[in-house]
């Protein structure tokens, strides 16, 4: 991208909290030279974010919002500078098996679960860039580079480098003369890591009162039939429920154990509320 033009970066991160990401991203930017937005958000801007997110995506899957908070603030941000459309970095993981718990895999099992997880992956930074009206475009989902991803062997997305096991191997490898060794072989965080929102089950612990949360679990459970984990979900549910009711318990061949809702025979946990294994 940097040889045919400069584009504008914005980064995000909870205000207050542990952000990771941060100094890479000050990094890459400098050493692109490239005009960088740091944003800092907290409070009233992260509880705009939560609702709008729970609106736009139909969730209260914790791990979801907590992941998809954080880049919805960045997508406002985008739009704030006028920016027509972002390109994110969605998909990468998959095509080229970034997650950890594939490492383990022998090739035949880590080529099913590949296959198995791209025929179901979705990404929410499409919905919320289209709520925002700003085209969120993916490179590693352009249908040309996809179809070369998928046909790369698995032994060069798990493998080796200075005797640790890396995902992405080979994606790592092709950028090694122009991205700083520290960046290009840093141990992936997940976005909500990176960004300080896995801070908010702690923050949602001390901000709703223990008694408070034992007598709306049992009522939702009881007139809703929908089973609430903790108080950070509590807060998402109450926000689903206000725009959206109760979920409906639908007369599916497999339905969540927690919420209700239908799920498809072979996944093994709920879009809507997160339950798992299901």
């Amino acid at each position: 991208m940097v040889k045919w033009g400069k584009p504008y970066c914005v980064t995000v991160a909870l205000r207050g909290a542990p952000a990771p990401d941060i100094p890479y991203a000050k990094q890459i930017a400098a050493s692109l030279g490239l005009e960088h937005d740091l944003h800092y958000f907290g409070g009233e801007e992260l509880d705009e974010a939560i609702r709008d997110v729970v609106r736009v995506l139909k969730v209260f899957d914790p791990m979801e919002i907590r992941n998809s908070s954080a880049a919805y603030v960045a997508l406002k941000q985008a739009k704030k500078h006028r920016l027509a459309s972002v390109m994110t970095g969605d998909g990468g993981d998959e095509l080229f098996a970034g997650y950890s718990f594939l490492f383990k895999h022998t090739p035949a099992q880590l080529d099913k679960a590949l296959k198995k997880m791209w025929s179901k992956m979705t990404f929410s930074s499409i919905p919320m860039g289209k709520d925002l009206g700003i085209e969120v475009r993916p490179p590693f989902l352009d249908p040309e580079f996809r179809t070369f991803a998928e046909k790369i062997d698995v032994r060069l997305k798990v493998r080796e480098e200075n005797g640790q096991t890396f995902g992405k191997w080979v994606l790592r490898k092709a950028f090694e003369k122009m991205i700083p060794s520290e960046l290009l072989w840093r141990v992936k965080a997940p976005l909500e890591v990176g960004t300080g929102t896995t801070t908010l089950p702690a923050f949602f612990e001390a901000r709703i009162p223990d008694a408070e949360f034992s007598t709306k679990k049992a009522k939702h459970l009881a007139q809703d039939r929908v089973t609430i984990r903790d108080k950070e979900q509590l807060f998402y549910y109450e926000i689903y429920r206000d725009l959206y009711g109760a979920p409906k318990s639908v007369d599916a061949a497999k339905k969540c154990p927690d919420c209700g809702t239908g799920v498809p025979p072979d996944a093994n946990f709920c879009r809507t509320c997160g339950a798992y294994p299901v």
